[in-house]
């Protein structure tokens, strides 16, 4: 499964973080639901990786989770990897001190790089955390694949990311203007799932639910789609929009206010998580049984 994403564009679009900055509220909401969900699950991780950490609010989020563990986040996007690694002064002071207390690898290591093609070996991390990145990348099937590879057995997978109800407003808006894509075509949760299952995943694990944002005004609800990540597609618009053409699409989201007024943006927001599960067959392709002694 692929979309006509471009990534060179989806770095450019990230990479100015002050342009990002405004929409960090709905991540870091996102984040604690994901934080939710996580405290459900027993684990004592010493490595885990945030996958797609951007400014790395959510590095923090983890360490204060799982301070004995090596937490990894990784970017693609030179200049979001580098704010990461200017943490705040609280996260700063915590450092210092957990590098007195605990073993050396326990911190936060911050690196620049693909996580659809992730610089570790197989069996490398016991969780791997990904908050609202997924969508940005061409194709989360293989992302999946390569997220499986450096999880070790019983690892745990856990992301978020958007789904095909994200900008419902946006796209009704624009069809005033054009039939051309201006959303990213994100992908149904149910076939999230099934992906998980063919990467090799077990007891994969989805939930959804929608959040609405309200605005008072259009110029407000664009820039904050604009400082979500905007439109990264190949396939995109280009060239300027007529004053003619742009004011139908203003008057298309007037259509849509909101019986208190306000405009509103709607979020379908996939959480998932699943289990690296013990290898069935050797690399050699023979069955491997397992047997369990008597319980006396």
């Amino acid at each position: 499964m692929s979309a006509p994403i471009d990534p060179a564009r989806v770095q450019a679009l990230f990479a100015q973080p002050a342009r990002i900055a405004p929409s960090d509220f709905l991540r870091r909401e996102i984040a604690a639901r994901m934080h939710e969900r996580l405290q459900l699950v027993k684990i004592v991780p010493k490595q885990v990786l945030d996958a797609g950490c951007g400014a790395g609010a959510d590095l923090a989020l983890l360490q204060k989770t799982y301070p004995a563990a090596q937490i990894l986040g990784i970017d693609a996007v030179p200049a979001m990897a580098s704010a990461a690694r200017a943490p705040a002064p609280a996260t700063r002071s915590l450092n210092q001190m957990l590098s007195r207390l605990l073993p050396a690898k326990a911190g936060v290591d911050l690196l620049c790089g693909d996580f659809g093609n992730l610089p570790f070996g197989p069996n490398a991390l016991d969780l791997l955390w990904s908050n609202l990145a997924l969508h940005w990348h061409p194709q989360p099937d293989r992302v999946f694949a390569e997220w499986r590879r450096v999880l070790r057995v019983d690892g745990l997978l856990m992301f978020s990311c958007f789904g095909p109800d994200t900008f419902a407003e946006l796209r009704t808006a624009f069809a005033a203007l054009d039939e051309g894509p201006h959303t990213l075509p994100f992908v149904d949760m149910h076939d999230f799932g099934d992906q998980l299952v063919e990467a090799g995943f077990s007891t994969p694990v989805m939930d959804m639910e929608r959040i609405t944002v309200t605005y008072d005004s259009a110029a407000s609800l664009l820039a904050d789609v604009r400082a979500l990540g905007g439109n990264p597609l190949a396939t995109r618009r280009r060239g300027l929009v007529g004053r003619a053409a742009w004011q139908r699409v203003l008057d298309a989201f007037e259509t849509q206010r909101r019986p208190d007024g306000k405009l509103g943006l709607s979020f379908e927001v996939i959480y998932g998580h699943a289990f690296r599960p013990a290898p069935r067959t050797t690399a050699a392709g023979e069955a491997i049984v397992r047997f369990q002694p008597r319980k006396p």
